[in-house]
């Protein structure tokens, strides 16, 4: 697809088609130029017949109606002309509807071009039919009777009215008792690029005759030729690969010539291997940990059986307050820990791979990767942070040709689109560095900033000089970027225009055209040292007012569309604008999963964890998240795989299109399965009978066998699997449409299992699909958002999406290189990270109120009972909030009114205690050693699970029930108060948002509450110092859990906020007035009188 490089904006529903920045006479401004006439009706370009004429639907009034509308009015409408209303006679090439007249001069095939019914035809004789009357447009392919257009789908009985089988063509050198099958030699059946090759008419097919004594059904594997050709393709297989006889490879331990049947063999000895292995928890480590799982639990058994059995009468509101909130923190607890019942980590072999798909002197197998990133608001998401993205996307370790890089700008920002166009150009200077040099990271902000020496292992002469020369040019690439973005600071009256004083179509953010500019990719454009680059496309989807445009998870679902019909790789990418490829080879990684042959065909994304930059070094609120990511996410990739977390992912795009994971064949029992083996004994009738109808199968898939010859053989000889068939259900034309939408492109594109396009796709319909795909109104009453792409419902679309694959039976896999695959960005401040959590939680929330909610959806399906465990705890922990908020209320109300949750202790219950709290240490600290994460970690952990309890998640919960219940959309805004220079200066910025109030709440009533139960323990004297130490260690409890939230307000000042000082003066009025009130110094009999024995007189 070449556009000269210019950018391509319009609007299918418009009919607008607009090539920007080129000259008038390659500028078109409509659709209707490419064609001359546009249907009526759908208004899509009528095509050109065969003859070279337009297509014309009624030969009296010649009132414009594509071939489409056409066959849909005589088949499903009136079957008249929309406006002489004159009933449409049958055209050459339609199919017969009900009320048609016989004529002896237009062909009467019964199934011609009759693609209503699609059952019996594979994926891509489908994918090749949506196109050919769309994308064909003036080549006059020729039709089979089966309408599809070609000739290797013939597949005609030899009693046919063509009794030979030479694709239509008899010769008469054959009798007629000779049938040939004739296979021309440019078709393949193996895995395709292009569904079904153009067959040249030119080269005749010479017909093969065949003897008649024969039978047909096995003159494929009958035949010497056969025999011949398979032993020579074994001996050169054997020749080439060296082939080293190991032992235990086949279930004897010998090994024989027989495996070298198997297709999917790789070329060398190496190669046979695994692409990856599983490495699970050495049992020193992980069955102490699960025998302290059940004793915990057995623990929490008798600590409720003590709490419930022996309440507290004199406080009974308080005692069964706590008892309710622990028993919610039991279940919390339960749902989180057992998905980390059998945690794995799994190793990468990418040598194995090489080998494997990267034969020396051949073009890569390795499958093609499209690529994805996302951004909104260039003032938010910095236009630098972006290109250094998108450049360590280009200068990944992968073969250019298989890397196609989509930026999607949902903002239709112009800075977002001049940005991308200078990071093209340093591209071209970057992308041949990174390779010859083999630097790492990509990223050049962070390449030229780390503090390490960049000369280690770096041999070549003249690295230094080139690399002070790139480091040059990048500065000077900064300032391009800068300058870019101080411009974009004010924007003009009349919106923004580009250099040929078009105006920019993107001016209006909410009503603009859809947008595409290939920048990279197309021909012309190579790197400094006339290398191929990567492809890069930019792309901005319509938007108009009126339509729900699902934010990122509709942007993402565009982009999805769109690279199917531009480049159609097997599988995606998705990062965030600001999560930079840290390792070069990450696609690899992904790819020794995705292409292992054995285990692969399950795996529906590969997900990777997520590392961030400029984290202070004691991390105070958690940012990285190392317990959820290197603990929970090991445990769930023992299961069906770890969640989807929003970026740093790769996915199959097959299980993207919302189907099933393939099936696993069970191998044959040699009992019944429904009794233990000694039932066999008892069996053997039930063996007959189960052998005879094995017999009968054997049979029935011999008949079989006849059609499929030719295809083996061809497989066999390039050593290829053969495409599976698509179930005849999914292969219906509405059932495609209502699934994908009504773009035949698009359909034909999510058809073809390895992905590749149509190579008889003309530019112009490719690029008006592209536009089409993008389009505000494809959605509408499709399954995109619903069963296809990413799922709409929640603005946590990630968990929705993974959890909808797992449903489906997919499973996926967690990689952790040894070099972290990406790194990003994080906000490291109090309220900028609370506000992230708040979203988070949000999108729990709205999960939660869904029909999505992994509580009551997916059963039946192919979710393991721990997987659903893991999602329904995240999508349930905003509502520990509300217990969380009113257990850590408790303390500073034990201290203030003297009561507790807890009665007298005895020695019973003081044994339960100490073993909850031992379990509870010795839980984590086993988790920390087979993590490998440190103890810092986990506490900064738990103090953040805390502070987001009582604050983000509180907040979400109620943000999401006004949004279910009441249709009301609360937003929480943050305003910057101060901000300090130097080294991790962001983190001490205070902003004050209304998320502060509840934990500040909290932090102020404990310190009162402990100030108060020291001074009523020292005014009450020594005996009340007992009773008192429980309480005092419920509310120290608190507040050491919400320190880092104190210092987040204090900050890097010498005095604290006003606006702190405020809420604790109100507070403390408040506390003082309710102190007053209860008096907890006065008996509650009344003051004790005694007589003193002074004479005062």
């Amino acid at each position: 697809m070449n556009t000269g490089g210019r950018l391509i904006a319009g609007s299918h529903n418009r009919n607008e088609f607009v090539l920007i920045n080129a000259d008038e006479n390659g500028r078109i401004r409509s659709v209707q130029e490419l064609s001359g006439q546009v249907c009526q009706i759908c208004g899509d370009e009528i095509e050109i017949t065969v003859d070279g004429e337009l297509f014309v639907a009624c030969n009296e009034c010649a009132f414009p109606v594509c071939r489409p509308c056409y066959e849909y009015e005589r088949r499903e409408g009136t079957q008249a002309c929309p406006q002489c209303r004159t009933r449409y006679k049958r055209l050459k090439g339609c199919p017969r509807v009900e009320g048609d007249e016989e004529e002896d001069d237009i062909d009467d095939l019964e199934h011609e071009f009759d693609y209503g019914n699609l059952e019996g035809l594979t994926s891509e004789q489908v994918a090749e039919l949506m196109l050919a009357a769309r994308l064909n447009t003036g080549r006059g392919s020729q039709v089979n009777g089966s309408g599809y257009p070609g000739s290797d789908l013939d597949s005609s009985p030899p009693g046919a009215k063509v009794p030979l089988l030479t694709y239509g063509e008899e010769d008469a050198d054959i009798s007629s008792d000779q049938h040939a099958l004739i296979v021309p030699p440019h078709v393949g059946h193996a895995n395709r690029v292009h569904p079904m090759p153009y067959t040249d008419p030119s080269i005749p097919l010479q017909p093969r005759p065949m003897v008649p004594q024969k039978d047909i059904a096995v003159y494929g594997y009958g035949s010497v030729a056969w025999k011949d050709r398979m032993e020579e393709w074994k001996r050169r297989q054997s020749d080439k690969l060296q082939v080293v006889k190991h032992e235990g490879v086949n279930d004897g331990g010998s090994f024989d010539g027989n495996e070298l049947d198997d297709p999917d063999l790789p070329m060398m000895d190496e190669g046979r291997q695994p692409l990856s292995r599983k490495l699970p928890i050495p049992s020193s480590k992980i069955s102490p940990y699960r025998l302290v799982i059940v004793l915990r639990l057995a623990v929490v058994a008798l600590f409720f059986h003590y709490r419930i059995l022996h309440p507290v009468k004199d406080a009974y509101p308080l005692w069964l307050t706590s008892v309710i909130c622990e028993i919610w923190f039991a279940v919390s607890w339960i749902l989180d820990q057992f998905p980390k019942w059998c945690p794995i980590v799994r190793e990468t072999y990418l040598d194995r791979l090489s080998l494997r798909y990267e034969k020396e002197g051949k073009p890569s197998e390795l499958a093609s990767v499209d690529v994805f990133v996302s951004t909104v608001d260039p003032m938010k998401e910095p236009p630098l942070i972006t290109a250094n993205t998108v450049l360590s996307i280009l200068a990944v370790d992968y073969p250019v040709e298989k890397v196609a890089c989509y930026v999607s700008d949902d903002g239709a920002a112009m800075l977002t689109f001049e940005a991308l166009s200078e990071t093209a150009e340093f591209a071209r200077k970057w992308v041949p560095f990174c390779k010859k040099f083999n630097i790492e990271p990509r990223a050049p902000e962070w390449y030229f900033c780390q503090k390490m020496d960049y000369l280690k292992n770096k041999v070549h002469p003249s690295f230094v000089r080139e690399r002070r020369a790139m480091k040059r040019d990048y500065e000077e690439f900064k300032i391009r970027i800068n300058g870019l973005v101080s411009t974009a600071q004010k924007v003009p009256e009349d919106g923004w225009t580009m250099q040929d004083g078009t105006p920019w179509p993107g001016n209006s953010v909410r009503d603009h055209p859809g947008m595409i500019q290939v920048f990279l990719g197309h021909s012309g454009v190579r790197d400094v040292e006339g290398n191929e680059l990567p492809r890069l496309v930019y792309v901005s989807r319509e938007k108009r007012p009126g339509f729900d445009h699902h934010k990122k998870a509709g942007a993402m679902n565009a982009l999805v569309r769109v690279a199917a019909v531009l480049s159609n790789a097997p599988y995606l990418l998705n990062v965030d604008c600001d999560h930079y490829i840290n390792n070069s080879k990450a696609l690899r990684e992904a790819m020794c999963f995705m292409m292992d042959p054995t285990s692969g065909k399950k795996v529906c994304y590969v997900q990777f964890p997520q590392r961030f930059d400029g984290i202070d070094r004691h991390d105070r609120y958690s940012n990285r998240n190392v317990v959820f990511f290197d603990i929970n996410m090991k445990g769930l990739d023992g299961i069906q795989g770890p969640i989807y977390v929003g970026t740093g992912c790769v996915f199959r795009r097959r299980a993207l299109y919302g189907y099933d994971a393939p099936k696993t064949k069970k191998p044959p029992g040699k009992t019944c399965n429904c009794w233990p083996k000694w039932c066999c004994l008892f069996c053997g009738s039930r063996k007959n009978k189960s052998k005879a109808k094995k017999d009968s199968n054997k049979k029935s898939k011999n008949r079989e066998a006849s059609s499929k010859q030719i295809h083996a053989l061809e497989n066999i000889e390039e050593g290829r699997e053969e495409s599976k068939p698509m179930k005849p259900s999914e292969t219906s034309q509405a059932k495609l449409e209502k699934r994908f939408g009504q773009s035949p492109v698009f359909i034909a594109a999510a058809l073809l299992e390895d992905g590749g396009v149509p190579r008889n796709a003309s530019p112009a319909s490719l690029l008006r699909e592209a536009i089409q795909v993008i389009s505000c109104g494809y959605e509408d009453k499709t399954d995109w958002g619903k069963e296809v792409g990413w799922i709409y419902g929640s603005v946590t679309e990630d968990i929705l999406t993974g959890f909808k694959m797992h449903c489906h039976g997919w499973r996926s896999v967690y990689c952790i290189p040894k070099r972290p695959a990406f790194k990003g960005s994080a906000p490291i401040n109090l309220s900028d990270r609370l506000h992230q959590v708040l979203r988070w939680a949000l999108g729990s929330v709205e999960i939660f109120f869904s029909r999505h909610c992994p509580i009551w959806y997916g059963y039946g399906g192919g979710l393991k009972w721990l997987e659903r465990f893991s999602y329904i705890n995240s999508v349930v922990y905003p509502w520990t909030s509300i217990p969380l908020l009113v257990y850590c209320t408790l303390p500073a109300i034990c201290l203030l009114t003297g009561k507790f949750i807890v009665p007298e202790i005895s020695n019973y219950a003081s044994l339960v205690f100490m073993a909850l709290f031992i379990s509870i240490a010795a839980t984590s600290i086993l988790e920390m050693q087979w993590g490998k994460v440190g103890l810092d970690d986990v506490w900064r952990n738990e103090q953040f699970w805390v502070i987001g309890g009582v604050s983000a998640h509180l907040f979400a919960l109620f943000q999401g029930l006004l949004k279910v219940l009441a249709g009301v959309n609360t937003n929480f805004t943050v305003t910057s108060k101060a901000a300090d220079d130097g080294e991790f200066s962001e983190l001490y910025i205070f902003k004050w948002t209304s998320l502060l109030i509840a934990p500040s709440t909290l932090l102020i009533i404990n310190v009162i509450g402990v100030v108060v139960g020291i001074s009523d323990a020292i005014n009450n004297g020594y005996d009340s110092w007992g009773p008192l130490f429980g309480r005092l260690f419920f509310a120290i409890w608190v507040i050491v859990h919400l320190y880092p939230f104190l210092k987040g307000l204090l900050g890097k000042q010498d005095r604290m906020p006003t606006i702190i000082v405020v809420w604790s003066i109100l507070l403390s009025s408040i506390l003082t007035l309710l102190w007053v009130r209860v008096n907890p110094f006065v008996s509650r009999d009344g003051p004790v009188l005694e007589v003193c024995g002074l004479n005062c007189v």
